[in-house]
């Protein structure tokens, strides 16, 4: 995409939601799709996705030059991804720890664990989800931080790959503790509960801004202002309800530019406590 916002002779724009794509939600976030891009053409953007690109990794979107929307992890937009990306707007989520723009991670330990505080977990087995995650990893980092000794917390850290694989660990006893991004965890509650089985949460990190919607940093302030109306109005569609209710959807926000600000204050938040990195 040019930096006037206008496509290429031979591109083609592409979208993805990747953040909370659990197959059970496909069909959800294919009817917020399809309300976004109806939004879109009537207010005259000429090329539109006709569906979201699902096969595509996340990352692959994001580097996409003629990425239309999407939806990233704030310590992506502000950290591998920074520059690259554009917020458009901050998802509202009904989710418990979440407030307004704001959601928090949940950090769950085995139900049946005498575990009653973090202190409990000292000395074992933590799964994180990617080592670039802020729900999974960051947070956890900031919230460890003032606990550890000599730069340590923890035995090891595993890498499980997705919050519901960290969530299978600590359910099996493979790993003691991980944290999981509570809107994950209340999609999971609603539409897979078996994921939480054997599992209990024990604490909440501090509030961040939500993964927000995104477009490429080159998009035309124009395009960026149709794209924010377009998800302003299909949250507001009384015929896209369902679909929200089953993405637990409740809105969006405009937050100012340097909200996200908050994401990598949380790494020099633990760099102060000289604990750098979560082990």
């Amino acid at each position: 995409m040019r930096p006037d916002g206008v496509l290429g002779p031979d591109a083609m724009p592409t979208a993805s939601l990747p953040m909370y794509d659990l197959p059970e939600l496909r069909g959800a976030h294919t009817a917020l799709w399809a309300g976004i891009a109806r939004h879109l053409r009537e207010a005259g953007v000429p090329e539109v996705p006709a569906a979201l690109c699902m096969e595509r990794s996340a990352g692959g979107a994001w580097a996409d030059p003629d990425l239309l929307l999407s939806q990233c992890c704030g310590a992506d937009l502000t950290g591998a991804y920074a520059g690259r990306l554009h917020v458009v707007a901050t998802p509202r989520y009904g989710a418990p720890g979440c407030a307004g723009g704001s959601y928090r991670s949940l950090v769950v330990v085995a139900e049946s664990a005498l575990v009653e505080s973090l202190e409990d977990v000292r000395g074992r087995v933590a799964a994180i989800n990617h080592p670039q995650s802020h729900s999974g990893m960051n947070a956890l980092r900031a919230l460890i931080a003032p606990l550890n000794r000599d730069g340590r917390f923890f035995s090891a850290v595993e890498v499980s790959g997705s919050h519901s694989a960290s969530l299978a660990m600590v359910a099996s006893g493979d790993a003691n503790v991980a944290a999981i991004d509570c809107v994950t965890h209340a999609l999971l509650a609603r539409h897979r509960p078996a994921a939480l089985a054997g599992t209990r949460v024990l604490c909440r990190t501090a509030p961040a801004p939500a993964p927000p919607y995104v477009t490429r940093a080159d998009t035309d302030d124009t395009l960026v202002l149709r794209l924010r109306a377009a998800l302003r109005a299909v949250c507001a569609d009384p015929k896209l309800s369902a679909a929200r209710e089953q993405l637990l959807l409740d809105g969006v926000e405009t937050l100012a530019p340097s909200a996200y600000r908050r994401i990598p204050a949380f790494a020099r938040l633990a760099a102060r406590h000289g604990y750098g990195t979560l082990r």
